[in-house]
């Protein structure tokens, strides 16, 4: 297992309950790639997926960054500069000088600095 830990950041919300499933399933898929390379993961749209309305969505996108600055990179989902939570997200890393990637055809392209 390697010692980093990667973030992924893309879109969760949508105007249907169809439209959230299909963007957990891109990120979680994105996830699982990484967990198979053994970078342990942490995907948001799985940790709290359909919690929708249980507290305010600040809740959800103030604890992601929590979560987000103790992480070693962040790997960017397909759609997710359409992503207004994903675009904090990616703000927020190169704020913190966390690696940013952007996850092309099964492959994380960096954005600004070498993939680990």
């Amino acid at each position: 297992m390697k010692d980093e830990i990667a973030y992924i950041a893309g879109p969760y919300r949508a105007k249907t309950i169809h439209g959230i499933k299909e963007n957990i399933r891109r990120a979680e898929a994105v996830a699982l790639e990484l967990w198979k390379r053994e970078y342990p993961t942490i995907c948001p749209h799985m940790n709290t997926r359909f919690f929708d309305g249980a507290c305010p969505d600040t809740t959800w996108l103030e604890g992601d960054l929590a979560i987000l600055a103790r992480c070693d990179f962040v790997v960017l989902v397909p759609g997710w500069e359409k992503s207004s939570g994903a675009v904090a997200e990616a703000r927020c890393a190169g704020d913190l000088n966390i690696p940013v990637y952007e996850w092309v055809d099964g492959e994380m392209v960096p954005v600004g600095k070498e993939a680990p």
